[in-house]
This record gives structure tokens, sequence and C-alpha cells, in this order.
């Protein structure tokens, strides 16, 4: 799930919790719409998350010409 998922179940969450106004028997439209947000808030969380430990290669010159190189591998992408 990505950021757009995450953002698109807290707003699903929130419009069954907070705008609607409906009986469906046994179900709980309130407690589904709180489970969405939930749900969502942690898809975010997860993802920011992974997001931030992304890593890349780095290349700086140093004095006389010299380069280093740092490669940082991303842990989901294909090698």
């Amino acid at each position: 799930m990505g950021i757009g998922g995450s953002i698109l179940l807290i707003v699903i969450g929130a419009i069954l919790t907070f705008a609607l106004n409906v009986q469906l028997g046994a179900v709980n439209l309130d407690l589904v719409g709180w489970i969405m947000m939930a749900a969502g808030l942690l898809g975010l969380i997860i993802t920011t998350y992974i997001w931030s430990s992304r890593r890349r290669t780095v290349v700086s010159e140093g004095p006389a010409g010299y380069r280093r190189v740092e490669e940082r591998t991303d842990p989901y992408e294909p090698m």
C-alpha cells in the first residue's frame, strides 16, 4: 500500500464514520470507518518508514580528480 492508498483508506473511513448516518442491520459503519482509518494511518506510517530508509549511489569528487563512490542499495530495486 502506498501513500495514495493509505490516504484513500483514511478518507473513506472518515466518510463512513462522520458523514453517513445509515443503519445496515448487524454492520456498524462507524466501527468499519474507524478500522479503515486506523489501517490507513498504519499504512502511511509504514510507507513513510520504508521510503525514508531507501539509499542511493553517491559519487563525490576528491582532490586531484580522484572519485569516491559509495554504493547504497535499494532493498526493493531489482538487481
